[in-house]
């Protein structure tokens, strides 16, 4: 069992508290999902319950934390910096687990997570894998050592599809307590049976957490119909408390003229009338009490919307934007030959996504492809990496690193779209490396609204947002008027964004669905 009572936590820099009373029970069997909108403290929370001293940088938190005998295991969301000049070997080599497991369950867990063999006593760098390998390792790891709590900062980032169905399986057949953060809806939806839901209310200035024994989809049907009878029985409520209103209204001004206009020869009267209006003051006060117990409007933390290009942005259907051709791709650093014949034809506002395993060099192709594609003249291209840290100035707060001018107004239309974006006040003036994942990519995006771009090259565009943004996130880019050359291993993505989707191979790209 594992157990939070009575967790506060509270943001340090702009004292906006992210977590109140928070109170849950985790038992064997329990899949439990956090969501919730980017920046409301989720990988803080996870952080805390798998060591409260993570978070003493940028938050203070307050609560009992009983994990008896429980063996904790955490994956963060990145990779952590003191593992990238380790090689793969060293990295599994700190695990003492690893001495103890026998070549044939090695070669197991390789075969689960679509690796070879040798895998674990590999030489390259961990820095230089893919972000689906850094993940596989990290979660590789974290097995060896049998634990009983699995907390899960976004294990599906970026690791490829048959190892998204494999670890669809593996949440749905493990007998301990798993809790995890994920943008992967199709994940939450097929193994999650509690559901942890965080939000910032009232712009931004109170939290409020739900906690529902419920799968998914199911939990979000509830709440909406929840939300709705809500809404009504308000709006009953108001329509009701209009009508008396009014009707306490014409009383009140009747007894209020009569006082005023009485005789004063007409002492009896006066008293009568004086007694109904303490009646009518009586009537008023409990009429008060009885507001303060109507049914308020449901509140909800909506999800970010702002359009991705306008009319500008279209490119007309037979512009041949990208032709291009490769005889081998190689990998950056070792020279290896990971694919080879390589050719992509893109045509007009087309949507494309490339798929591959974990490895095949995707991320290495869209950068050539960005390459020739950012030097053009005669389109505005712009891209977004997987690691945001290529575009970003983390010591720069957003509104600094979006001014292009300097100019008063440009800085304040830049904060109005970044409220629109859910951005605090106070987390305009943050430096980016104190901000979520999710939101240093709605900087990215914003950045190529600004720009006017016509051709987006996204590595992976919903990898960080939440399963309540996702959507939005995806309808944003289908009606993008633009084209989009995409990686991605976001199945809703590749099924509501995306008109072709090709797979990498070592033979070259082949289309894989129109």
């Amino acid at each position: 069992m594992l157990q939070v009572k009575n967790l506060n936590i509270t943001h340090k820099k702009d004292l906006r508290m992210l977590l109140q009373d928070f109170s849950c029970v985790l038992n064997a069997g329990d899949k439990a999902v956090i969501i919730g909108e980017e920046g409301d403290g989720k990988s803080t929370l996870l952080k805390w319950i798998y060591s409260p001293d993570l978070i003493d940088g940028y938050a203070e938190a307050a609560g009992e934390r009983i994990v008896g005998g429980e063996r904790l295991a955490y994956l963060p969301q990145e990779l952590p910096g003191e593992y990238a000049g380790k090689t793969i070997y060293e990295f599994f080599a700190e695990e003492p687990a690893f001495y103890e497991r026998t070549p044939k369950e090695l070669g197991r867990i390789a075969r689960d997570f679509n690796v070879s063999g040798d895998f674990f006593y590999g030489e390259q760098l961990m820095g230089t894998l893919s972000g689906g390998e850094k993940v596989k390792a990290q979660l590789m790891r974290l097995l060896l050592s049998e634990p009983t709590v699995l907390l899960l900062d976004e294990p599906s980032n970026d690791i490829d599809v048959e190892t998204l169905e494999w670890m669809e399986k593996m949440i749905c057949g493990w007998e301990h307590i798993l809790l995890f953060i994920s943008h992967d809806e199709t994940l939450i939806e097929n193994t999650a049976n509690l559901v942890i839901h965080m939000e910032q209310i009232r712009r931004k200035t109170r939290p409020r957490h739900t906690i529902a024994r419920l799968p998914y989809r199911r939990y979000l049907e509830e709440r909406q119909n929840q939300f709705e009878k809500q809404e009504q029985q308000a709006m009953e409520e108001q329509r009701e408390k209009k009508l008396r209103d009014e009707k306490f209204r014409r009383i009140y001004q009747s007894v209020d003229h009569a006082q005023a206009v009485i005789s004063r020869q007409s002492p009896g009267k006066a008293r009568l009338l004086k007694k109904k209006m303490h009646a009518v003051k009586s009537m008023e006060r409990r009429f008060e009490r009885e507001d303060r117990e109507m049914t308020e409007r449901p509140e909800e933390e909506n999800a970010i919307y702002f359009r991705l290009g306008d009319k500008s942005a279209a490119v007309p259907a037979g512009k041949r934007v990208i032709d291009f051709s490769l005889d081998r791709l190689c990998a950056p650093q070792e020279g290896r030959v990971l694919a080879q014949n390589i050719r992509l034809l893109v045509r007009g506002p087309e949507k494309v996504c490339i798929v591959g395993e974990n490895g095949a060099g995707k991320t290495t192709l869209l950068r050539q492809m960005a390459e020739e594609l950012l030097g053009r003249e005669d389109i505005h291209a712009e891209y977004m990496p997987q690691n945001y840290e290529e575009l970003l100035d983390l010591t720069l707060t957003p509104v600094d690193y979006l001014d292009a001018s300097g100019e008063k107004e440009e800085r304040t239309r830049i904060r109005t779209y970044l409220g629109a974006l859910k951005y605090t006040a106070d987390e305009m003036n943050h430096p980016m490396a104190q901000l979520s994942g999710g939101q240093k990519a709605k900087v990215l995006l914003l950045k190529m609204s600004l720009s006017g771009a016509n051709v987006l090259l996204l590595d992976e565009p919903t990898r960080n947002f939440s399963p309540l943004s996702g959507p939005v996130i995806r309808r944003m880019l289908a009606e993008f008027p633009g084209a989009v050359i995409s990686i991605s291993h976001d199945r809703k993505f590749m099924d509501e964004v995306c008109s072709r989707v090709y797979r990498l191979t070592e033979t070259g790209l082949r289309l894989e669905r129109e």
